[in-house]
């Protein structure tokens, strides 16, 4: 029989030869459900459908954001919206690993959540630079139905020009919530709003100006 001191006595040794950590597993750095948990998971969601900010785990975003946009979103941020730098060499806590390890996750999983490859959305960036009066046009088209004539708000959705909304998203914001839509929130993606009129790289750019013009200097 094992007495009390004994195994007083063997946890000691153990301890006193730096084997004790041997006994609590413990995930890779570079796991991406902790990671995810850890950095993402509050804004985004626990299952990365959305949040405060948008999902990530959409096929259609990441139809849009290939992983070289994705990745330097993440390392470095949006300057001037509420998404910070995580990059180690931006002032925050994740390595070149721990962030690959998001990308190529979020990449897979939206894989599994649509046919991401078959999509073809209007491009991440403009192509087309926007003009604000074809914009006011566009958005009557495409956006007032939900937000209203003015965007302050219709029947189906709140105000689009809300000073504090715009002061905290970027225009790329704008640009991406546009294609990618907000599913969580109801929001139709850029094939939605007209039925058999899916948008085109210029509405898009338009409407961003036309909203981007809206801020409250």
């Amino acid at each position: 029989m094992i007495t009390v001191r004994a195994l007083i006595l063997v946890t000691a040794t153990v301890a006193a030869a730096g084997l004790g950590a041997a006994f609590i597993p413990t995930a890779p750095a570079t796991a991406f459900n902790a990671l995810y948990a850890q950095n993402c998971a509050g804004c985004h969601g626990a299952d990365g459908t959305g949040g405060a900010a948008r999902g990530l785990v959409d096929a259609v975003y990441l139809a849009t954001a290939d992983d070289r946009v994705v990745r330097d979103v993440v390392a470095r941020g949006v300057p001037q919206t509420a998404m910070p730098a995580f990059a180690e060499t931006a002032g925050g806590a994740l390595s070149d690993d721990q962030i690959d390890a998001i990308v190529q996750a979020l990449r897979s999983r939206g894989a599994d959540a649509g046919q991401s490859g078959a999509l073809h959305p209007p491009p991440y960036a403009a192509v087309t630079p926007g003009e604000a009066v074809r914009g006011g046009e566009a958005f009557a088209t495409f956006c007032a139905r939900c937000h209203g004539a003015d965007g302050r708000g219709g029947p189906g959705a709140g105000s689009i020009v809300d000073p504090a909304y715009l002061t905290l998203v970027s225009d790329q914001s704008l640009r991406t919530t546009i294609i990618a839509g907000r599913p969580d929130l109801g929001a139709p993606d850029w094939r939605g709003n007209v039925p058999g009129r899916p948008m085109s790289d210029r509405d898009v750019s338009d409407i961003v100006v036309w909203l981007a013009a809206r801020r409250v200097p």
